[in-house]
């Protein structure tokens, strides 16, 4: 419970955090939204023009109430297309100077239909184009993303969680996708209309701009605030889902265990506390957005509020700073709409603004994990692997997964073509590491390995891992057909090539039992077949690959004995004439081998063969005598009961 509850707070806060190197992440950026700069151009002179036509509709209702419905002396040189007759001064002039003056305001109402119109328009198209350019990135991006996992060396997941990997590709894609389609073109919008109303606001007249304006940086602390309280609510909700989650998977993985010891209600009661915490958080969370519009709606109301006061008892000629000259009924009402258009970008901005520094925060993550070295730069100058013959020779190898910390220590043997070479020891001895140094899934520290005496390390890894087959402990089997399982080994194999690899190791009587045969389509990690089965298809899988060294890695340790002798038969057929490595539990794996390795803290203590090592009477011959004595007295009276009428293990 504790490693999936830690680790999804680690990735939750690496999620939430502010980006640090905000330079180098936007300029990534940069180079992959460079192809695609039309869209970009597009839409930022879609958004220009949307603020544009945001910031002209209030002086278009100054122009009405001014020119047309109370005219102003003051605005007889600022009326756009028309000028004030003196008879509108004092209301006269008849039914002529009325269409007139009606006529100015319809054509005035027009422009503003199609300042909206053009706001509307421009906005949507403005973020259409963003949107286009936004997910061929994304696109982009989770294709050099996945790409690069792929190959990524083994070591870096040994000291990176899977799931933290997972959670770039998966959340931080979802936090950059959501930022560059809405979230930074909706902050961009607000900044500019913001701006561009504050100057157009200062322009107009400074000292009714400045009194108007007062309550804006009171509105922008507020936001900061609840914004940054809310932000940090939801960082608890996520923690607390999280939790959530972590008790769902373990429970759901783990059901056989629990029923098995009665745990129901305990498992019951634990997902309700973590589920009430997330109750809680997300409560709290709500509390901090559900305050911050109400908040703000009420400071717009006493910027409004500020702007109406100051603005009439000006035009009355009460406020000597503020002369009726200056201030008319129009610029009222121009500064109204102004004040209305500036308080909700100031609100976006707010909210926003967060998920921004998170879409920054996420494509830091994303692009260093795009900066880790992988296999193929490692390899691009070296040359392929010659068709392998089979010897291979350890000489004086070293290994370590960690600075200063030596997991091999001085490895040297030779194992000739064909040879079976089985490695023996305790856990932490060194043994899956020796096999993992052969496909290059590390390369030693120091020393060299040989195969047919060609340094592996000079050799390109694809070149070599095809030739090399690997069977181990824990099969992995994909969500689909059991011929698309064999035939991973070798793609372009055919159906009858495939049914050959099966029938070779004893495989295919069981798959043609199986619903659809070789075409049933197994569930996830091959459920519904048992453990001796999807080894067989493993090494079914192997066999079509036909490597000229093959490597099985307690391959038969998590079957029983008698599953186990199917199991060895098939080994039987699939080692003859290659060289083979087996890390092995069980003692009939032993007993064949050309040669047996003993290791202990990284080092080879004994070698030779079985009967050889137990005549030596040494650490070898405790070692069976404490393990192997028991499993050769259960095989005897496995054999001894034996009979041919008896059913197939795997049947």
């Amino acid at each position: 419970m504790s490693f999936f509850v830690d680790g999804g707070r680690r990735i939750l806060d690496t999620e939430t955090r502010k980006a640090r190197k905000v330079r180098a992440t936007l300029v990534n950026f940069a180079r992959y939204f460079r192809r695609y700069w039309p869209g970009l151009l597009i839409s930022c002179l879609l958004i220009l023009t949307a603020a544009w036509a945001t910031v002209n509709v209030p002086e278009v209702v100054s122009q009405a109430v001014d020119c047309y419905i109370v005219p102003q002396a003051t605005r007889l040189d600022a009326c756009w297309y028309t000028e004030i007759q003196p008879e509108w001064l004092n209301n006269s002039g008849g039914q002529e100077a009325i269409n007139a003056r009606l006529s100015g305001v319809a054509g005035l109402v027009g422009i503003m239909l199609g300042l909206l119109l053009l706001n509307a328009a421009s906005t949507g198209l403005g973020f259409h184009a963003m949107r286009w350019s936004a997910q061929n990135v994304i696109r982009q991006l989770q294709r050099d993303l996945f790409t690069h996992i792929q190959r990524l060396p083994l070591g870096y997941y040994s000291q990176h969680e899977g799931g933290d990997v997972m959670s770039r590709v998966t959340n931080d894609m979802d936090t950059i996708q959501q930022t560059f389609s809405f979230a930074l073109l909706q902050v961009l919008l607000s900044v500019v209309i913001v701006v561009w109303i504050v100057v157009r606001m200062l322009q107009t007249n400074l000292i009714y701009a400045l009194v108007s304006l007062a309550v804006v940086p009171v509105m922008l602390w507020t936001s900061g605030y609840f914004s940054q309280q809310a932000r940090r609510a939801f960082r608890e909700a996520r923690k607390s889902i999280g939790s959530v989650n972590a008790d769902l998977q373990e429970s759901i993985a783990g059901a056989r265990e629990v029923q098995a010891f009665s745990r129901e209600e305990e498992s019951i009661a634990q997902f309700e506390a973590s589920n009430d915490a997330n109750r809680r958080a997300n409560v709290k969370a709500a509390l901090f957005t559900s305050a911050l519009n109400p908040v703000l709606e009420a400071l717009g109301y006493v910027s409004l509020g500020t702007v109406v006061v100051f603005g009439g008892l000006a035009i009355l000629g009460q406020i000597s700073f503020l002369s009726a000259n200056a201030v008319s009924i129009g610029m009222v009402f121009a500064f109204i709409a102004y004040t209305q258009r500036a308080n909700q970008p100031i609100q976006q901005i707010a909210l926003l603004w967060t998920n921004v520094q998170s879409g920054i925060a996420g494509g830091e993550r994303i692009f260093d994990l795009l900066a880790t070295p992988v296999e193929d730069e490692v390899d691009s100058s070296a040359a392929p692997m010659p068709p392998i013959r089979g010897r291979v020779v350890f000489e004086d190898v070293e290994a370590q997964y960690k600075e200063g910390e030596k997991v091999l220590k001085g490895i040297s043997f030779a194992a000739e073509m064909g040879q079976t070479v089985a490695i023996v020891g305790p856990t932490g001895a060194g043994k899956t590491t020796i096999i993992n140094l052969l496909p290059r899934f590390y390369d030693p520290s120091a020393g060299r390995v040989l195969i047919d005496g060609i340094d592996i390390r000079t050799v390109d890894r694809h070149s070599l891992r095809r030739q090399i087959g690997i069977v181990l402990q824990d099969t992995y089997l994909f969500s689909t057909s059991v011929m698309e399982n064999i035939r991973y080994g070798k793609l372009n194999a055919t159906d009858e090539e495939v049914i050959a690899a099966a029938k070779m190791v004893a495989a295919h009587d069981f798959i043609e039992r199986l619903p659809q045969g070789y075409q049933t389509v197994l569930g996830e990690r091959g459920s519904g077949l048992s453990q001796g089965q999807r080894q067989l298809i493993a090494i079914a899988r192997v066999a079509l690959m036909n490597p000229r060294i093959l490597i099985l890695d307690e391959a038969t340790s998590s079957v029983d004995t008698r599953t186990e002798r199917v199991i060895q038969a098939a080994f039987e057929k699939l080692l003859k004439g290659r060289t083979s490595f087996v890390i092995a539990h069980r003692l009939s794996t032993i007993r064949s081998a050309d040669q047996v390795l003993l290791l202990r803290d990284g080092q080879i203590v004994e070698r030779g063969t079985h009967q050889s090592l137990l005549a030596q009477r040494g650490a070898y011959y405790d070692l069976y005598m404490s393990q192997f004595r028991q499993q050769e007295e259960a095989e005897a009276v496995l054999a001894l009961g034996n009979q041919p009428e008896a059913a197939h293990p795997l049947a």
